[in-house]
Parts: C-alpha cells; structure tokens; sequence
C-alpha cells in the first residue's frame, strides 16, 4: 500500500493532465458555456503540487509509527543517530525528495502556465504542507491505525487552498491561519510574494507539531 501511495501522484498527474481538459470540453459542448472546470485549473495545479509531498511524507509518517509500535524509536534515539538523525530520516529525506519530484513531475501535467520560480515555490509550499500532514499523523497517533484515521483528516489542511477560489468576500480569512489559504490566494491573484506568510504559518506548524511529537509520553 505504502509503494503505491508513491505512485498515487503520477497515476493522480495523468487523470488531472488528460481527463479534466477532456471532461471540461464535454462539458462545455453540453452546457454550451464557454468554460465549465477551467477556471479551477489554477487550483488543480496547486492540490497537485500538494499531493506529491503528502504521498511521500504519508509514507514515512506511517513508517515511523510502525517503528514506534515495534519499540524502536526510542533505542534509535539513544544511538549516534540521535533524535535530530532521526527526524532527519524520517522527515528531512522524504520532504526532499518530494519537492525534487514535484519540481519533475509539475511542469509535465500543469494544466496553467507557470513559471520556473511559481514552480519552485509551488514545490516549496507542498513539501511543508507534507511535512505538516506527516508531523500531525505522527504528534496525534500513538499506533498505525489511528494513524489511517488522522491521515484522512490531515488532508483537511490543504483544503484551505481552495477557500480563496470560492469565497472572495473577507470571510475567506477565517482560515487564514492554514498556509494553504495563502498558497490559493497567491496563486490565484497571480501574486506569488503573497506566498510568504504560507511559509511563515508553515515553519510555526511544524515548530509546534514537532514539540508536540517529542513530549516525554
């Protein structure tokens, strides 16, 4: 299940590339409208920016919780790895090798122009909306099944992305404390400065996801 979660994103990248402009064409042709799915373009771009990291981070975050049930966390910790070895593994090398896939597999099924630098930092608002997720499976659960149960949920924290495209009155900023909200508004204002305060709120996340994980249990 893990192997192919890796996989979710180029199987999820073909369906988004080819089935939407086929489905949105179809859809048009029916409803004789000039434009059906494609003002949410800007939107599918950026869930998929989202997905790959998640994927992967999804994939660690369970591998640790099996190694907590096994015991092993701790006597890891006490080795030379350390905790911040640890955490490193788990955490570090996966979101990299997330943002490098994203930065690969994004300009192969965007179905809006982007830029190199939109790209990167898609890539760099994904990968810590990954390390969000994986770091609130790992802080809430305490064994693999709950850990199903919140990666279900964590998935919630994308969703703010979609608020902006939605709601455009200032009611929209009640979830202004999700950086995916600001991820959306950026992206869809075409005003990519506007992306900082996503890696501002991301870093405070992670910050207290991470003490909250490494409290005495």
């Amino acid at each position: 299940m893990l192997f192919v979660s890796c996989l979710a994103p180029i199987l999820a990248g073909i369906s988004f590339r080819f089935a939407i402009p086929l489905l949105e064409t179809t859809l048009t042709n029916c409803f004789q409208v000039e434009a059906a799915l494609s003002t949410y373009y800007k939107l599918i771009d950026i869930l998929f920016a989202m997905l790959t990291p998640d994927m992967f981070c999804f994939v660690s975050a369970m591998v640790a919780l099996e190694e907590r049930d096994e015991k092993t966390v701790a006597y890891l910790f006490i080795t030379p790895l350390g905790k911040t070895g640890y955490l490193f593994a788990r955490l570090g090398v996966p979101s990299a090798i997330a943002f490098l896939a994203t930065v690969i597999l994004l300009p192969v099924f965007k179905l809006t122009p982007l830029s190199a630098m939109s790209i990167l930092l898609l890539a760099a608002g994904g990968t810590l909306q990954g390390m969000i997720a994986s770091l609130l499976i790992l802080a809430v659960s305490s064994n693999k099944l709950e850990g199903m149960a919140v990666a279900k949920l964590s998935g919630l924290v994308i969703l703010g992305a979609a608020v902006p495209f939605f709601v455009r009155s200032n009611v929209q900023y009640l979830v202004s404390p999700l950086p995916s909200f600001w991820i959306g508004k950026a992206v869809l204002e075409n005003c990519m400065p506007d992306m900082l305060p996503a890696f501002g709120l991301s870093v405070g996340w992670i910050c207290v996801l991470l003490k909250w994980y490494l409290r005495p249990r």
